[in-house]
Parts: C-alpha cells; sequence; structure tokens
C-alpha cells in the first residue's frame, strides 16, 4: 500500500517520503509523469487513475479538420514503432466542444497540442482556444510547412521562433515548444524557442524512418516514411535531451522510449525536468501508473528525498 500525502508548502505529493512534485516553467505539477502527445485520449481514463498523472497532453489539434495520411499508418519496429498517422484533426470548434471538457474532467493540468501547417494556422488555433480552458499549449512544430517546400516547420530555427512568438502573443498561460529531433543541432532549435518566448521544451518527436516489405520491395506504409518511437530510440533521446538542456536555459520535458521508472531518472538526470510517456501506453494502458508507482521508492532507494533533485544532475565522464 503506497502512502500518499500533500506537503502543504507547494501542494505537491509525497510517496513514502519522496517528494514527487516539480516544476516546469509557471507550471507546478504534483508529479512528472505525463503522456505524449496522440498516445492518450480522455476514454483511456475509464481504465485507469489518470487523476494521479503529472499532467495530461491532447492529441495535436489544427485549426480545421484533416484527414491524415493514408493507410497502413502503423507498423512495429524492434523495441518500437513507426506510424505515419498524419494526425488527423476534428478541428478547434468540434475539440472544445466534444474533446477538451472530457480531459478537463480528469483533474489534473491539460496541456494542448496544437498544430498548423503555416504559422499563421499556429496562430488562428492560439486564438481559437480561450487560455481559461487549458494549464498550457505544446507547439508540435514537426508539421510540414505550406509556406515553404513542405518540409518541417521545426527544422528551421527563425520559422521555430517566429511561430513561438507568434503563439505566445495570442496567450498567457505557459507556451511549451515541441522540437524535431531530425536537425542536426537540437540546442540552436531550444535556443530559438527560447528567443521566441517559450517557457519550456519537449524532446523531441519521433525519428523520420523507413520500414521496406522484401517480398513487395515497398514501403509499408502507406506514406512511405513514419516516425520511430518507442525503446528503441531512448538513447537518442537522451543525448537530445541533455544538448537541449545545455543549450538553453529553458526546462524540458523529456520524451523518447519511456518504460519504466528508471528511465525517468535518467532522462531527468539528463537536464528535463518532467517526462512523456507515448509508445509504451499501447501495449500496456497503465505504464505510466506502473513508473509512478515505482518512482518514489527508487528515489527512497537513491537516497534522494525530492525527485527534482535529478534534474540536470548528469555526472559527465572526463
Amino acid at each position: 500500500m503506497w502512502r500518499h500525502s500533500v506537503n502543504e508548502d507547494h501542494g505537491s505529493v509525497v510517496v513514502q517520503g519522496v517528494d514527487l512534485g516539480v516544476t516546469v516553467g509557471e507550471l507546478r505539477l504534483d508529479n512528472p509523469i505525463m503522456p505524449a502527445s496522440g498516445c492518450f485520449g480522455p476514454e483511456l481514463s475509464e481504465l485507469i487513475p489518470a487523476h494521479r498523472l503529472g499532467a495530461v497532453v491532447t492529441k495535436t489539434i489544427f485549426s480545421g479538420q484533416r484527414a491524415g495520411n493514408r493507410a497502413p499508418r502503423l507498423t512495429e519496429s524492434a523495441n518500437g514503432m513507426l506510424n505515419s498517422v498524419g494526425i488527423p484533426s476534428i478541428g478547434v470548434h468540434r475539440f472544445r466542444r466534444e474533446v477538451l471538457p472530457r480531459y478537463q474532467r480528469i483533474g489534473v493540468p491539460v496541456i494542448v497540442s496544437i498544430g498548423g501547417l503555416r504559422p499563421s494556422e499556429y496562430w488562428e488555433v492560439a486564438e481559437e482556444l480561450p487560455p481559461a480552458e487549458y494549464a498550457a499549449l505544446e507547439v508540435n512544430v514537426s508539421c510540414p510547412n505550406l509556406d515553404t517546400d513542405g518540409s518541417q516547420l521545426g527544422v528551421d530555427p527563425e520559422s521555430v521562433a517566429r511561430v513561438t512568438e507568434g503563439v505566445v502573443a495570442r496567450t498567457d498561460r505557459p507556451v511549451i515548444v515541441k522540437l524535431t529531433p531530425n536537425v542536426t543541432s537540437i540546442a540552436e532549435l531550444a535556443s530559438a524557442a527560447a528567443a521566441g518566448g517559450a517557457s519550456a521544451v519537449t524532446v523531441a518527436n519521433t525519428v523520420k524512418a523507413i520500414a521496406i516489405d522484401w517480398s513487395t520491395r515497398r514501403p509499408v506504409l502507406g506514406h512511405n516514411f513514419g516516425g520511430l518511437s518507442g525503446a528503441a530510440i531512448k538513447p537518442l533521446a537522451l543525448r537530445l535531451v541533455w544538448e537541449a538542456a545545455q543549450g538553453t536555459h529553458l526546462p524540458v520535458i523529456g520524451c523518447g522510449g519511456v518504460t519504466r521508472a528508471s528511465d525517468v531518472v535518467e532522462f531527468l538526470l539528463a537536464g528535463a525536468s518532467a517526462v512523456q510517456v507515448g509508445t509504451a501506453t499501447f501495449t500496456r494502458p497503465d505504464t505510466m501508473i506502473r513508473i509512478l508507482d515505482e518512482l518514489g521508492p527508487l528515489a527512497r532507494d537513491l537516497d534522494v528525498g525530492r525527485v527534482s533533485e535529478f534534474t540536470r544532475g548528469l555526472l559527465m565522464n572526463e
């Protein structure tokens, strides 16, 4: 039986003497565990005690409706999966009416992920979402940029700064920028997000990859390329988190291959203040709760009284 109590000083949850509370910019969370965008819907709150999570992150929402990519959209890979879903969206107005209230009823901070095919669309979404309805925005800059050549908007630091600045100007809530790993310098992108006024960055999105059916000589996914996620990318994600944390003062939310509590500690040591869990929830929907149950005892075994003490605690070899 886990013992939960509330620390009256700042409202964070204490588990067996370990303070799980973390701060991500202006956000104060009871613990560092949250789902990755697109990997958790409010219907899962009927299967797991989602009210115990530090926050919930919605699927990326666009201003208008989107159908997404053609099938097949998903395929397994060694220790991971590839997806080419294409971010289908029901549009902001239906999202506010039909989906957002269900996230709000979970009772934890709601981070709304927003997307766009051009910078102005991000700004439109921010304008259409009343700040009173969410705790923070996560700006997914890994979408195709129709104002250029269709490449990811997030690979260009100037575009990242521009989009971020426009979103920040349209909300009084914290703005988190979700960065793509498909660049040579994640630190440069993190600095661009900071220049645009971001409160934090999420590092990172999926890694561009391809799966091939050798018997047909064709890509497995209908859209040819997809994004690789899961345990296979954890070492890469850890390196990106460390580089982003070294390159900016912004808090970092780590994402990529988290499956257990020790993974959380590794991401925090690399520089993260919180983590997102994605692919692992597809095979075990209770993964985040299991991690949360393991995190307090693990920290206690390591003689750590506050989980936040792990953040940026990596001791590099000389």
